[in-house]
């Protein structure tokens, strides 16, 4: 971009709104770009979008970092894209190297910030993106990454968003937003503070995810003991049924599988809920994004897939085929045919068969007659004939009671660990507020005032770089 045109964008755009809350000593509230050598060159954004084309990448060459690589003091080293190295040459404005910032410029949430890996040691960024390269002499780098994802700085970014679908920042104005600057060497001291109280938060969160994964492989468990007969009978031999337990196909315990519309019929602005793949949840319908159709059209589909409170709902194509529910709603509604219907005779608990359908075994034998092409799908020739262990009425009851039981302590458990980990999340932005406050580590009074150094790097560059003129901080 060229320095007359990013003149005139600046004129046009409000300045970004400027933090009021006083800083502690030695510290000044800095623009982004005096923190580079040269803010046209060290704090770039990527190309337009038909400099760099999908059709230009290739499987070997100059590496291309997009959107989301990035994320706040993480890079994300997956689907890593290339271009020749003619193109990366071309393109060199909008360059990268090893340890420079890269801050997403689109997206929500946008301003994610993380730095360059070493072993990537030159690439190009997208136009989604920034490059920031920091003038070392002024800033640490990891205390500007820090500063960058906080939220003192994140809610500068949110100002000067612009557009609802796609957000997005201009470059010109980013320029502008400020940064809280101590001393160098307190950069040094935050930054090493925040590293050691984040490590102990990560192993935490890591702690937190374990836990919450061996709750889905003792879920699991739980089915497949269930279902092996040895939740009540414990001396079940391996491969055997208790007694009085049988195998019988899906269609033997059911008044009727079918599934819903094969076409999609007009839809309307309200009317009867039109429901597909999507509205069926492990823990119920959904009826938050329905699509409608009118009372007559839901008569006409209702002929052949009638759902009612206690049948069982399963996706039968797409990503989610083999997910499944139990109707928790008297609620009318139609389906579209990637959802089948099972309407369960009386002599069957519904919920037991769900609970059998959803244990590890019958799981696997349903998304195995889904077949293995891109577009799974479960065939209603196919299910009725699976085959399900079925025990007494009576033991049904009773297993489908001591499943709930021991689910709900795991929901419990659960609900535990979502809120342990939203806190941690608060946690991560109160360290960062608390140290971009100048709260977190101790200030030394020998250390040289962040205005200072400013000064003096000034009157450096100036010697240097004549034609420039800066803003000085804020302190």
């Amino acid at each position: 971009m060229k320095g007359g045109k990013e003149s005139g964008v600046r004129s046009q755009e409000p300045e970004p709104e400027k933090e009021s809350s006083s800083l502690p000593v030695g510290w000044v509230a800095v623009e982004l770009g005096e923190l580079v050598v040269d803010p046209k060159k060290d704090l770039v954004d990527g190309p337009f979008g038909s400099n760099l084309k999908a059709n230009e990448y290739t499987t070997c060459g100059v590496p291309v970092f997009k959107i989301q690589n990035i994320k706040a003091n993480r890079f994300v080293d997956n689907n890593i894209s290339y271009i020749k190295e003619e193109k990366a040459e071309y393109l060199s404005r909008h360059s990268f190297v090893s340890g420079d910032l890269i801050i997403t410029k689109l997206g929500d949430p946008l301003g994610l910030c993380c730095k360059a890996p070493e072993h990537y040691r030159y690439g190009i960024i997208v136009a989604d993106l920034m490059r920031l390269r920091p003038d070392r002499l002024i800033v640490y780098d990891q205390f500007l990454i820090y500063a960058i994802n906080c939220s003192i700085v994140q809610n500068q970014f949110k100002a000067i968003t612009k557009g609802t679908t796609r957000p997005r920042m201009n470059l010109a104005i980013v320029r502008g937003v400020e940064i809280p600057l101590p001393p160098l060497p307190e950069q040094q001291r935050i930054a090493a503070k925040i590293e050691e109280l984040f490590s102990s938060l990560d192993k935490g969160i890591e702690n937190l995810k374990t836990a919450q994964q061996q709750l889905k492989i003792y879920r699991q468990a739980l089915l497949k003991r269930a279902f092996e007969g040895k939740l009540a009978n414990g001396n079940v031999a391996d491969g055997e049924l208790p007694q009085g337990w049988t195998w019988v196909s899906l269609c033997a315990v059911s008044d009727k599988i079918t599934d819903g519309e094969h076409f999609r019929p007009t839809t309307e602005e309200t009317g009867i809920p039109f429901l597909s793949a999507k509205d069926v949840r492990d823990e119920g319908v959904s009826f938050d994004e329905p699509l409608f159709i009118s009372e007559d059209t839901a008569r006409k589909a209702m002929q052949r897939c009638d759902p009612r409170r206690g049948d069982i709902l399963i996706v039968s194509r797409g990503a989610t085929v083999g997910r499944m529910c139990i109707v928790n709603t008297d609620k009318k509604f139609c389906l579209l045919g990637s959802v089948i219907l099972i309407k369960v005779k009386k002599e069957t608990n519904s919920r037991y068969l769900a609970y059998a359908l959803k244990s590890p075994i019958m799981n696997t034998t349903l998304i195995s007659v889904s077949g293995a092409t891109a577009q799974q799908a479960i065939y209603l020739r196919d299910i009725k004939n699976i085959e399900i262990p079925l025990a007494p009425l009576p033991e049904q009851h009773a297993i489908v009671s001591e499943i709930e039981s021991r689910l709900s302590v795991c929901d419990k458990v659960e609900e535990t660990i979502n809120n342990a980990l939203k806190e941690a999340e608060s946690l991560r932005q109160s360290i960062l507020k608390k140290a971009f406050e100048g709260k977190l580590v101790p200030q030394d009074p020998n250390d040289e005032p962040a205005s200072i150094l400013l000064d003096r790097i000034r009157k450096e560059r100036a010697k240097t770089l004549p034609s420039m003129t800066r803003k000085r901080g804020r302190k």
